[in-house]
């Protein structure tokens, strides 16, 4: 059976050292983020997950979810009494706006329980969390009778939501989507259409879903310019708050997937289901990327999620197996065998593991904190900041979160060998599961061709400067402490790499875009390496100071500066090939014709 224990202890350095969040308490929602309520917060949500909801993560997946013949869907067993646990406990509202009956606390604390739910099992937390991300377009675009009437239950988990994007033809060109909504006297549109890889589009979980569905108005342009957005209630809601009819929408299957079995990706059916329309008409992409853009970072931290949870069984299972002996002699001589971490080769798997994982949570921590300065900082200069930030790193988020989370799962399940390979251990599970983070809320080469096709020239490239300054500050800060040294070296080399790359997009991409598009992926993950590193750097710099005041916890901090090396000394090495990459441009990659590549 797999284990799962909340990284508690790592959560609260971040929140309470890293990030420091009790030092923002001057600005709106963050007044009751003390250390003592932060604290509480993260200790009694990392038992709750560990609890109640991890134990449910290998049955689910076995079991999955099931379409029954009258069109309903129920979900693995447990999952409806957990989900119920879960409102009771009101983790769903902890930064939800306290109008709508949230707790109005910082994004950093919701975001701390959605990457614990993602850890203990990724498929139940996708209910939650895709409801996030349709709250969010609600209270930015919808009108104040709407918000109203759906907020309230959607907030407090009464209700959940999905977002309806895609349909089978079109994938991530949402431009040529068909479904078509037709304007009714009541003022309500009439919405028909077929919806399909729709996450939790149907289940047992609660009474009610709120679906947000993208669709074209007649006579509406026939690209992205056409798109609108609307409200498209399972069950009708009557004025009074209580539920009516049942709607014009349907699931028509269950995909089968890969992985997350326990989550209902739904075929979604609607004949002329009654829709109202959210925001103005044809404006519904700017809604759709409010929706996007919080999704993508919380699959960004389903990376996370994925890795941690592989990396705490990979190391379990490292400290348990024997398998011959240490190089330098045995380390267990009373035994007939040492325990596999005492192999450098496995101890390269948990150190890139943890060195990834730490580093990780750092940068999705510290983008939720942006999230929030983005809104609520002191100042129109700050809150800029602040915004530029995270719209540049979110693909990063997204695109090098996925991928090393992905690898890290596949790493620990080598770590375990052959008995990796088996389901009734669970590594496998994890690795599947990985998998689906790189592929959906745009793939991570449109995640790629986001950061270097839009977020690189926004604004005069506003964002990447303030990027590059942030990590140029921080290199040059004076410092005594070897580690913070290495670490300020190596990533200011890292960044120069990053600066080079840039700069040879700028002169070589208006001449031949193929240049861009070829070099785009080796771009983000260079941008992750260096994003990660500045929270390395920083990390080092806490652990160094905690350190010489005569920290209890010496051995943590201590732990910290190893890491901080191993990043110094592992991941950047890697950070001159990729910008080596981006200026090897486009003509190898764009010159055989498909004939040419048909060839076997």
């Amino acid at each position: 059976m797999p284990i799962y224990t909340a990284p508690t202890r790592d959560t609260r350095f971040v929140v309470n050292e890293l990030i420091r969040l009790e030092s923002y308490g001057n600005l709106p929602g963050f007044e009751s983020a003390t250390p003592d309520m932060t604290d509480a917060i993260i200790e009694e949500a990392g038992r709750f997950v560990s609890e109640v909801i991890a134990p449910l993560n290998l049955s689910g997946d076995k079991e999955g979810c099931t379409r029954h013949p009258d069109g309903s869907v129920t979900t693995p067993t447990g999952f409806k009494d957990a989900y119920r646990q879960y409102v009771e406990g009101g983790w769903g509202t902890l930064s939800a706006p306290e109008a709508y009956g949230g707790q109005g606390l910082p994004h950093v604390m919701g975001f701390i329980m959605e990457k614990y739910l993602a850890t203990a099992n990724q498929a139940f937390a996708m209910y939650p969390g895709l409801a996030n991300g349709a709250i969010s377009a609600i209270i930015a675009k919808g009108s104040p009778e709407q918000q109203a009437k759906y907020l309230p239950k959607m907030v407090t988990g009464e209700w959940l939501g999905t977002m309806n994007l895609t349909e089978p033809h079109c994938g991530t060109d949402l431009g040529m989507i068909r479904t078509r909504a037709e304007p009714q006297a009541d003022g309500s549109y009439a919405i028909t259409g077929t919806k399909i890889f729709i996450s939790a589009g149907d289940h047992d979980l609660t009474e009610n879903i709120i679906h947000l569905v993208l669709a074209k108005t007649p006579g509406a342009p026939e690209s992205s310019k056409g798109i609108s957005l609307f409200i498209v209630p399972k069950f009708i809601v009557n004025d009074d708050g209580s539920l009516g009819e049942k709607n014009g929408v349907s699931v028509g299957s269950i995909e089968e997937k890969m992985g997350i079995h326990g989550n209902a990706t739904c075929v979604m059916n609607y004949d002329g289901a009654k829709g109202w329309m959210v925001g103005e008409e044809n404006k519904g992409l700017a809604a759709m990327f409010i929706m996007m853009n919080a999704a993508r970072l919380g699959v960004g931290m389903q990376g996370l999620a994925q890795a941690e949870v592989a990396y705490q069984n990979g190391l379990a299972y490292a400290l348990d197996r024997r398998q011959g002996r240490a190089l330098t002699g045995p380390a267990d001589p009373q035994a007939k065998a040492d325990p596999i971490i005492v192999h450098p080769d496995v101890r390269r798997m948990l150190m890139d593991a943890k060195t990834f994982i730490e580093g990780m949570r750092a940068l999705c921590l510290w983008g939720a904190l942006q999230v929030d300065l983005s809104h609520k900082a002191a100042t129109a200069e700050e809150r800029q900041m602040a915004d530029d930030l995270i719209s540049l790193l979110t693909p990063v988020i997204k695109g090098y979160g996925t991928d090393m989370g992905y690898k890290v799962a596949t790493d620990m399940q080598q770590v375990w060998g052959g008995h990796g390979y088996i389901a009734e251990n669970g590594m496998d599970q994890f690795v599947r599961d990985a998998r689906i983070a790189m592929i959906y809320e745009g793939t991570n080469g449109v995640q790629a061709m986001d950061l270097v096709g839009r977020k690189l020239a926004l604004n005069g490239g506003r964002a990447i400067q303030a990027f590059f300054a942030l990590i140029d500050a921080e290199c040059a800060e004076e410092t005594s402490d070897e580690t913070v040294k290495l670490v300020a070296e190596r990533l200011a080399k890292a960044n120069g790499e990053l600066k080079a790359a840039t700069m040879w997009f700028m002169q070589n991409a208006m001449a031949n875009p193929n240049n861009l598009g070829a070099g785009a992926y080796a771009y983000m993950t260079l941008t992750g390496i260096v994003s990660l590193g500045l929270m390395w750097l920083r990390m080092a710099k806490v652990a160094a100071a905690a350190i010489a005041d005569g920290a209890e916890d010496k051995a943590f901090y201590e732990a910290k500066l190893t890491c901080a090396r191993h990043w110094a000394t592992r991941y950047t090495t890697e950070a001159g090939a990729l910008r080596r990459q981006v200026e090897a441009g486009g003509e190898t990659i764009m010159a055989l014709t498909p004939e040419q590549l048909a060839i076997a």
